[in-house]
C-alpha cells in the first residue's frame, strides 16, 4: 500500500432513536434526528426490522414527495409499492427500489407478506436545485440483478455506484452515490471511498473496528459511523461476523428548506409544492 494512502476515520457515532411512521410501523431512525439531523447529501435514514407483523403490516400508506429520491432496500421480506402515475411492482429481500421523486409523485409502500420477518432500510437522498423539479422515475433493482464481490474476508452486494471493476445496478448521477451491503466473515477487509465522497457505515449485525495507523474505532451493532472526509480507504476488521452497509455521495452544498416530504431550496418553494399537493396538481 502506498505510503500517500490515508485510512478513513470517524468523525462522530451515532446510535438511532426508536420511532414509527406511515400507519404505526415501527422503525429506527439514524440520520433525521436530533443527534444527526442530516449528512448532506442524505437527509434520512430509516433502519426497520420485526418479526411481529403488527409492527409493520399497516405499512406506509399514499404520501407524497417533491424534490428527492427515495431509497428503499429489502433484506427480508417483501414490500408493494405503487404511485400516482400507475406504477407497481414489490421489492423482494435484497432488491433496492430507487425512486427519483423529482417535482412530485405520490406513492404507497403495503408489505406484501402479514407473518415473517420484515427488514430493510429507507435512506432519502437530496436533489440538488437543477434536478428537483425533474420528471420522476422508479428503478425497481431485483435481487438477481445486484452483483456480488469477494474482497479480502468480505461478501460485498454493489447495489449502486462502483466497487473495484464492478459496477452496481442502479443508474442515477444526481450525487454519483455508492451504496454496498457488506457480509464481513471473521477477519478483515479493506473498501476503497471515491475522495470527493462523504457517508456512512451503519452496522446492523455484529460489530467492526476501523483501523487507521496506530488508532482504531469500534463500530457496534445498530451503530452509524460519520465517515471523515479525508482518506480514501476503509480499513474494517471484524472477530466474528459482521454485517454493514457503507453509503457514500457527493455533498451538494445548497440551501436545504423541508416541510415533512417536501425539500426544496427556498421557503417559497415548500409553499408552492404544498399548494399543489392540496390542489391535485402533485401527480406528475
Amino acid at each position: 500500500m502506498s505510503a500517500n494512502v490515508v485510512n478513513k476515520t470517524l468523525s462522530k457515532k451515532v446510535k438511532g432513536i426508536a420511532t414509527s411512521d406511515g400507519a404505526g410501523v415501527s422503525l429506527t431512525r439514524i440520520i433525521g434526528q436530533p443527534a444527526l439531523p442530516r449528512l448532506d447529501p442524505f437527509l434520512m435514514l430509516d433502519f426497520f426490522g420485526s418479526d411481529k407483523p403488527g409492527e409493520y403490516i399497516a405499512g406506509f400508506p399514499a404520501h407524497p414527495h417533491r424534490g428527492f429520491q427515495t431509497v428503499t432496500y429489502m433484506l427480508a421480506g417483501k414490500m408493494r409499492h405503487k404511485d400516482s402515475v400507475g406504477n407497481e411492482g414489490v421489492i423482494e429481500a435484497g432488491g433496492i427500489q430507487w425512486m427519483n421523486a423529482g417535482k412530485g409523485i405520490i406513492h404507497e409502500e403495503m408489505p406484501e407478506q402479514q407473518e415473517g420477518l420484515l427488514q430493510g432500510f429507507q435512506l432519502w437522498v437530496n436533489l440538488p436545485a437543477a434536478e428537483k423539479m425533474s420528471s420522476p422515475n422508479y428503478q425497481d433493482i431485483p435481487p438477481a440483478t445486484v452483483p456480488t464481490v469477494n474482497v479480502g474476508d468480505a461478501s460485498i452486494k454493489v447495489l449502486a455506484g462502483v466497487l473495484g471493476d464492478t459496477v452496481g445496478p442502479v443508474k442515477t448521477t444526481a450525487v454519483a452515490p455508492t451504496f454496498i451491503d457488506v457480509t464481513l466473515h471473521k477477519g478483515s477487509v479493506t473498501i476503497p471511498i471515491q475522495q470527493s465522497h462523504v457517508g456512512f457505515i451503519y452496522v446492523y449485525e455484529g460489530a467492526i473496528v476501523l483501523n487507521y495507523g496506530e488508532n482504531k474505532t469500534a463500530l457496534g451493532a445498530l451503530e452509524l459511523g460519520v465517515l471523515s472526509s479525508e482518506g480514501e480507504l476503509l480499513d474494517i476488521t471484524a472477530s466474528d461476523n459482521a454485517k454493514f452497509i457503507v453509503v457514500t455521495g457527493k455533498p451538494i452544498n445548497e440551501p436545504i428548506v423541508q416541510y415533512g416530504p417536501f425539500v426544496m431550496n427556498t421557503q417559497s418553494e415548500i409553499v408552492q409544492a404544498f399548494n399543489d399537493y392540496q390542489n391535485g396538481m402533485l401527480t406528475a
